[in-house]
């Protein structure tokens, strides 16, 4: 099984911005974490701040992936195209 996991503007700082607010542990750290819970699932990480590129990155997974998750960040309030 393979997931793509998604994730949208500013969500690179996990671990630096706030961690108080969001926690210490980075994202590469969490996903080894997931990757070692879960050792049958093939996942796939992507990360950015531009609108576009998450959008090519989805119509790009939805072909190869058997799921996908996002967090669009910012733009779940901003973007219709996401």
């Amino acid at each position: 099984m393979k997931i793509e996991i998604i994730n949208g503007p500013n969500l690179n700082l996990l671990g630096m911005r706030e961690p108080d607010i969001y926690g210490k542990e980075s994202f590469v750290d969490y996903l080894e974490t997931l990757k070692a819970e879960f050792p049958h699932v093939d996942f796939s990480y992507f990360q950015s701040n531009i609108e576009g590129e998450l959008i090519d990155k989805i119509q790009e997974a939805g072909f190869g992936s058997d799921g996908i998750v996002l967090n669009a960040g910012g733009y779940t309030h901003t973007s219709i195209a996401l």
